[in-house]
């Protein structure tokens, strides 16, 4: 099991003034009792339709007989198009587990020209998959993009295109399902419930989980067993209602109210640009509070931000996330004096070494952080992982009073964005 570590966001720690005292604790350990026996009520009446997902053993058998069939048909690529929650959490995916005997998993977001042409020059239509995904058919990027390659695709594979073509939509209705009736291909279903940046234990998360050959039950294991942790009452035993209190002392009694999402493992640095779209998208939705989130990247950005995180006006907490087991590669012997004690090390000693610097140096400066510790970056603590921090998005959404749910504000950069292209202004 995952562990939360927030000693370093502590009152005790780094004085009361900066940090969380015990009485804050003590105020909102009654409050979350009730809102995790609220959050319970709910899900009995059929909200938060995404806590299920884990358990929907139908689609589990879809995405693992389809992507059984696909990998013997000897696919070097699998271009996947998606934008937001669609794109981002495939990108977790690729980045943990892609490797040289898996497909390469291409990510398919952009609508820049350029980068476009560069990667289509790539493509080898005869060993390559293509996947859509996008619950309503109706987005722009992914939809002009499908328009793109499925165009490229019949024209390398003709009346074969269908067969290397799969859609993930609504299993009812839109676009993309008239789309794939018209042509017969196969098809995974997305709960009209579930939104973009909750569906990661839908065939958004599944299938390239699947396609990589990675242990699909083992990521839904995790996330179930997350599940029975966050339903406990108390805050100290149930980590997502323990995060969501941290989050939401420290920006409305202590004013940080930007949080910083720093991995130190280069594998989850699209983990922090997921749990960025997760926090802006279901969270910002009023002006007096709410945590702005940051993604962040370690070691890298302790070479360019860490000197305004040290002695820079007091606005960000620090979220990291490590795992503790990691691959072994050791430096040589070094001669030079003023290296030798690099000698022999491993470049997991340097990256904990790394971290350990960063989150004392940020203690010293009494400023908080807190720590998220995998055992190892495996299906089973990812899918513990992505279960934590979307639970604790609901608890947050009943602290700061905001739906967690719907992004109203994206709409309107939409709405205007199709009047230019329809109207040529």
């Amino acid at each position: 099991m995952l562990q939360l570590d927030i000693n370093g966001t502590l009152g005790k720690v780094i004085t009361p003034s900066l940090g969380i005292p015990e009485q804050e604790f003590s105020t909102m350990r009654n409050t979350l009792k009730h809102y995790t026996a609220d959050v319970l009520k709910e899900r009995e009446a059929g909200k938060h339709e995404w806590m299920q997902s884990p358990y929907n053993k139908d689609v589990f058998k879809q995405v693992e007989d389809l992507a059984r069939k696909l990998r013997k048909e000897r696919i070097d690529t699998i271009l996947w198009i998606g934008i937001g929650g669609s794109s981002l959490g495939p990108r977790v995916i690729k980045e943990v587990f892609e490797s040289p005997e898996t497909p390469e998993l291409v990510i398919l977001e952009t609508i820049d020209p350029s980068l476009l042409l560069d990667e289509l020059k790539l493509v080898q239509w005869d060993r390559t998959l293509l996947v859509i995904a996008s619950k309503s058919g109706g987005t722009l990027e992914p939809m002009s993009l499908f328009y793109l390659l499925m165009d490229r695709l019949r024209g390398a594979l003709g009346d074969k295109a269908a067969s290397r073509l799969v859609i993930v939509t609504d299993p009812k209705e839109g676009l993309l399902r008239e789309i794939a009736m018209r042509e017969g291909c196969a098809t995974l279903p997305i709960d009209p419930g579930i939104g973009g940046r909750y569906s990661i234990f839908t065939p958004i998360g599944l299938f390239p989980l699947a396609l990589l050959g990675a242990d699909v039950g083992a990521f839904m294991r995790g996330a179930k067993e997350m599940d029975t942790v966050c339903q406990q009452e108390n805050i100290d035993s149930n980590p997502a209602a323990l995060l969501s209190t941290v989050q939401f002392v420290l920006d409305t009694k202590r004013n940080y109210p930007i949080r910083v999402i720093m991995p130190y493992a280069q594998r989850l640095q699209s983990l922090a640009r997921w749990e960025q779209q997760l926090l802006a998208e279901s969270l910002g939705k009023t002006e007096a509070y709410g945590p702005t989130p940051l993604a962040s990247i370690g070691t890298q950005d302790q070479h360019s931000m860490l000197q305004q995180w040290m002695q820079g006006r007091r606005l960000h907490w620090h979220l990291f996330i490590r795992e503790t087991e990691k691959e072994r590669l050791l430096l040589p012997d070094i001669h030079d004096e003023s290296l030798s004690y690099l000698s022999g090390k491993s470049f997991g000693q340097l990256l904990d070494a790394a971290f350990e610097g960063t989150a004392q140096s940020l203690t010293n400066a009494k400023r908080p952080h807190a720590t998220i510790t995998l055992p190892r970056l495996d299906e089973y603590h990812l899918g513990q992982l992505f279960f934590l921090l979307m639970m604790e998005v609901v608890f947050l959404g009943k602290l700061y009073r905001v739906d967690p749910y719907g992004q109203p504000g994206v709409e309107l950069g939409k709405k205007i964005a199709k009047e230019i292209l329809s109207h040529g202004v």
